[in-house]
């Protein structure tokens, strides 16, 4: 299948203040994505290219430039480092997008969209191939152990968040699982290879695996509450959307628990069918009952936990930006 798209250009990240502190590394890492793309299938190439431009915030790459740097790392493995967790990442928007039969990411088409579903999962293999490949050349294998466990991990959360689809009946413990392993891991993955890669003492080392952990936590969970409250074109996806394919999140899941038997009866039944139909409902009682504002408290709590981990670091510019993204994780409205 032929996309009607535009040709891309160089991988590249939408410029940022949380990026300025490692500026550099940053471009590095831009011309290694660029390097590392190239294969003898010219669609690999075209369908790389496109998800990797398709203007997302680079968070677990950059996690891992911070990480080291913050640790007085002045090497140079950080970058294929950094450049493999963006290939993991990517490869699981192209497969995601497959599953929940997506149309929109970030603004513009999904590649599956685009090229159609094969070509989406095989290119999302080549990364994943790649990615692997980057980790033998980075040569740790403390950081391959760490890097394929996630992984594993990853998938795993994948699955579970497959079968909770429809399932009004997932608890709220099982949502923080399901979302540790679908989003956190990466994050987590990210700044604790970053530690190791930098050779962090064991308490510093655990600091920042945990940073990555509970920052990945608060960013899902703002994830879900703008389901439920966001700018559809800021975001580049409908408002609902999560409603529509039937997931229960925490929003959901809490309005549930805290509604009236009707309330809860109609948002049952809503999670079972999938739909936009009874959006207005939904958001009626979503906000009647607290639910995003025990969301975003929620959030806000992983992004404490994350924060605290700081203080095992020594004061840099780094270990700033670290705050700062804990900070804008709950306070994003994309």
């Amino acid at each position: 299948m032929t996309a009607n798209v535009s040709s891309v250009q160089p991988a590249s990240s939408t410029p940022s203040p949380l990026h300025a502190v490692v500026a550099d590394d940053f471009d590095a890492v831009n011309r290694t994505i660029v390097a590392q793309l190239n294969s003898k299938v010219p669609l690999v190439e075209t369908i790389g290219q496109y998800i990797t431009e398709s203007g997302g915030k680079r968070l677990r790459p950059l996690l891992a430039l911070l990480a080291a740097r913050s640790l007085g790392y002045t090497g140079d493995k950080h970058i294929p480092l950094a450049t493999l967790i963006e290939f993991m990442h990517t490869s699981t928007l192209l497969h995601d997008d497959v599953v929940d039969e997506s149309h929109m990411r970030r603004g513009k088409k999904t590649a599956n969209d685009a090229w159609g579903n094969a070509p989406s999962v095989l290119v999302g293999d080549f990364l994943y191939a790649r990615s692997f490949q980057m980790m033998v050349d980075v040569g740790s294998m403390r950081i391959m152990a760490i890097l394929s466990g996630a992984t594993c991990v990853i998938a795993e959360g994948e699955v579970q968040q497959l079968t909770n689809i429809g399932n009004p009946s997932v608890s709220e413990d099982d949502y923080f699982e399901t979302i540790l392993g679908k989003t956190a891991m990466l994050f987590e993955a990210a700044s604790h290879s970053g530690a190791v890669l930098a050779e962090a003492t064991p308490e510093q080392e655990q600091a920042l695996q945990l940073y990555g952990r509970y920052l990945g936590l608060a960013f899902q969970l703002i994830d879900d509450l703008l389901d439920y409250q966001g700018d559809a074109e800021a975001m580049g996806k409908n408002v609902g959307d999560d409603l529509a394919e039937g997931k229960p999140t925490l929003p959901l899941i809490h309005a549930m628990e805290q509604g009236t038997p009707e309330q809860a009866k109609l948002i049952r039944q809503v999670i079972r069918d999938g739909g936009l139909e009874q959006l207005n409902a939904v958001l009626d009682i979503v906000h009647a009952t607290g639910a995003l504002t025990y969301t975003r408290a929620r959030a806000e709590e992983m992004a404490d936990k994350a924060l605290s981990q700081l203080d095992a670091l020594p004061p840099s510019p780094y270990r700033d930006t670290m705050a700062e993204l804990a900070r804008l994780a709950v306070d994003r409205q994309t």
